[in-house]
């Protein structure tokens, strides 16, 4: 097990320990940038609503998820931009999917605020084309939220 692995798994398990449970207002969904397909000519880094739901990545579930639960979600292009999002004073927690390494910088980044991080999925490799466990997600969410 790498280090990250281990940062990110001790950090997961503190946060759902505390129990912590903030409003839907005060959550922050970060989601990396490469989660848009590379060919996708709609850009959706500054507002996920336009999306055109194409169906050929996790964006419209993502939205589906972000409506249902009330939460914020945004978009960011990179560590420095998640790290500036996260230190908006209406955010009191954040649940970030990422690759293990900006997961782990994440984690570190945010402190002290509560970080659950979910892993993304990367079938054609780092940084291209990720994908979104949505159910893990989901959880990682209602762990959260009040």
């Amino acid at each position: 097990m790498t280090l990250r692995k281990i940062l990110i798994a001790s950090n997961n398990w503190l946060v759902q320990q505390a129990r912590r449970r903030v409003r839907p207002e005060h959550l922050l969904v970060l989601l990396p940038r490469c989660l848009q397909r590379a060919d996708c000519a709609q850009a959706v880094v500054e507002d996920l609503d336009a999306c055109q739901q194409c169906g050929r990545c996790d964006v419209a579930a993502l939205l589906r998820l972000r409506d249902e639960t009330g939460v914020r979600f945004r978009m960011a292009g990179g560590g420095r931009a998640a790290a500036a999002l996260t230190r908006q004073p209406d955010v009191r927690a954040i649940v970030a999917c990422a690759c293990e390494k900006e997961l782990a910088e994440g984690i570190l980044a945010a402190f002290p605020k509560p970080v659950l991080a979910v892993r993304n999925e990367t079938p054609e490799g780092f940084c291209r084309n990720t994908r979104v466990p949505i159910a893990r997600l989901r959880e990682a969410i209602c762990a959260l939220v009040m």
